[in-house]
């Protein structure tokens, strides 16, 4: 059986919002990672250092979350609410003079 040319563009849609997701969501999520290290009670070297690596582990798990999820929406989904308490700690450390 071969497949129409309107069913294989109908499965790469959420294939290619998988990879958007992995490289987009998963930067953004590394990148507010480590900014909110900022606000880790810490020297700001340490709290950069901090920051720093913990991004590379983020993104990482962003990555494999996002592929594991049951469905773009999912992975979507996760990427935003652990994104959440992140921005939160970044829009403080912003809004802190000195932080």
């Amino acid at each position: 059986m071969r497949a129409t040319r309107g069913a294989v563009r109908r499965a790469r849609g959420p294939l290619l919002s998988r990879i958007a997701a992995a490289l987009f969501g998963g930067y953004a999520l590394a990148v507010l990672t480590s900014v909110a290290a900022l606000a880790l009670p810490m020297g700001t070297v340490e709290a950069v250092l901090t920051g720093m690596q913990a991004s590379f582990v983020v993104y990482a798990a962003a990555v494999v979350w996002v592929f594991a999820a049951r469905s773009a929406r999912r992975a979507w989904l996760g990427l935003a609410l652990a994104a959440v308490p992140l921005l939160a700690a970044a829009c403080w450390v912003w809004r802190v003079p000195g932080a």
